[in-house]
C-alpha cells in the first residue's frame, strides 16, 4: 500500500510505551478532484500565501475560475499569472478586506470577468497588527502585537478586529448580495480558528475576532438557508503556514522579554500532534481538503457548522 492510501504508518523506532502506535499519514499536496468545479466561480480573500495559495491553486485544478484577493500584490499577482500559464482560470485583486470597497470590488470583478459567483472562501485574517508583508522586529512592533487584556493595544485591538470581523461581514455582505441576485445558491466557507471556539492565551483580539467569525457563519446559515446558500466555517489548530510560523517567532520574542506566568502553556498540541512521532502541525492541503469539501456539493446536508479541523485539539 502507498503512501497515498495508507491511513498511517508505525513509529521508528518503536514507542516502547505504547506498542503499535502510529504516525498519520497526511494527505498529499499534489492531490485534486479533477472537474468538480468545472464552470464554477470561487472567491478566495488571503490568496498570496497559505492555505488561501493552496485553495486557489486546488481549486483552478479542479475546474473552477479563482477570483483571488490579497493585499500582497506581488505574490497574488504571480500566483494568477503561474495559473494562467498553466491553461487555468484565475483573476487577481490587490486590496484589503478590511475595507468595504475591497469586497465590492472583488464581488464586481467575478461577475464581470466570469458572469456570476457561486462560492467563497473568506480565508484572509491576522493574528496581530503588523502588516503581514512585514519581517519579524519584536522591539519595533511591540504596539501592535498580541498581549494579554491589561497590556494590549487599541491599534493591536483595532487591526486585528479590522481585518479578521470587519474582512468577513464586508466579503459575506457582498458575496451573499450577489448570490440572493442570482437565485441559483451558493456555498460560503470562513476561516475560523481554535480560538473562534475557546479562549487562545495571550491574544484576546485575535480570540474575539474568530468567535466572530463563528457567530456570523452561523448568522448568515440561519438566515440564507432558504435560498439554497450554505455558509459554514473551519476552525484549525497549528497549521504549517507563514502566518503561524510567524507568530511562533513572536511568542519566542516575547517569552524571551517577559516570561509568562499565565496557563497558556498547558496546552499546546492536539491529540493528533501529540500521537505523531514529530509532533507535526496540520498541513495547509489538509485544511484546503476540508474547505473544499464543504463548497462541493457532496456536503449538500452541511451548513451552520463550526468545524473543528483542529487534530482534536478543542477534544482534549
Amino acid at each position: 500500500m502507498s503512501d497515498s492510501q495508507a491511513y498511517s504508518r508505525p513509529w521508528k523506532p518503536v514507542d516502547p510505551l505504547v506498542p503499535g502506535r502510529q504516525n498519520l499519514v497526511s494527505i498529499s499536496d499534489d492531490v485534486f478532484s479533477a472537474g468538480r468545479f468545472a464552470g464554477r466561480t470561487v472567491i478566495v480573500t488571503g490568496c498570496a500565501r497559505g492555505m488561501g495559495r493552496a485553495a486557489a491553486r486546488r481549486l483552478a485544478r479542479e475546474g473552477a475560475n479563482v477570483l483571488g484577493v490579497d493585499w500582497l500584490a506581488e505574490p497574488g499577482r504571480a500566483l494568477a499569472e503561474e495559473l494562467r500559464q498553466a491553461g487555468l482560470s484565475m483573476r487577481f485583486v490587490h486590496g484589503d478586506v478590511g475595507r468595504d470597497e475591497t469586497c465590492a470590488e472583488m464581488v464586481a470583478e467575478a461577475v464581470a470577468r466570469f458572469g456570476g459567483l457561486d462560492a467563497a472562501i473568506n480565508n484572509a485574517g491576522v493574528m496581530d497588527g503588523v502588516h503581514s508583508g512585514e519581517p519579524v522586529d519584536y522591539q519595533k512592533q511591540k504596539p501592535l502585537i498580541f498581549a494579554p487584556i491589561h497590556e494590549a493595544g487599541d491599534e493591536y485591538w483595532h487591526r486585528v478586529m479590522r481585518s479578521n470581523a470587519d474582512g468577513v461581514f464586508y466579503s459575506m455582505r457582498h458575496e451573499l448580495r450577489q448570490m440572493m441576485k442570482q437565485g441559483r445558491g451558493g456555498a460560503i466557507v470562513n476561516v475560523g480558528s481554535i480560538a473562534g471556539l475557546t479562549g487562545l492565551s495571550g491574544n484576546p483580539a485575535y480570540s474575539a475576532s474568530k468567535h466572530a467569525v463563528s457567530g456570523l457563519t452561523k448568522n448568515a446559515a440561519i438566515d440564507y438557508a432558504p435560498y439554497g446558500i450554505r455558509v459554514n466555517s473551519v476552525n484549525m489548530a497549528a497549521t504549517d503556514t507563514p502566518m503561524v510560523e510567524r507568530a511562533g517567532q513572536l511568542v519566542a520574542a516575547q517569552m524571551r522579554a517577559r516570561p509568562s506566568t499565565g496557563m497558556g502553556g498547558l496546552k499546546t498540541k492536539s491529540l493528533l500532534a501529540f500521537s505523531d512521532q514529530g509532533g507535526r502541525s496540520a498541513t495547509v492541503a489538509e485544511q484546503v481538503a476540508i474547505m473544499l469539501f464543504l463548497l462541493s456539493p457532496e456536503s449538500s446536508n452541511i451548513t451552520g457548522a463550526t468545524l473543528a479541523t483542529d487534530g482534536g485539539w478543542t477534544t482534549s
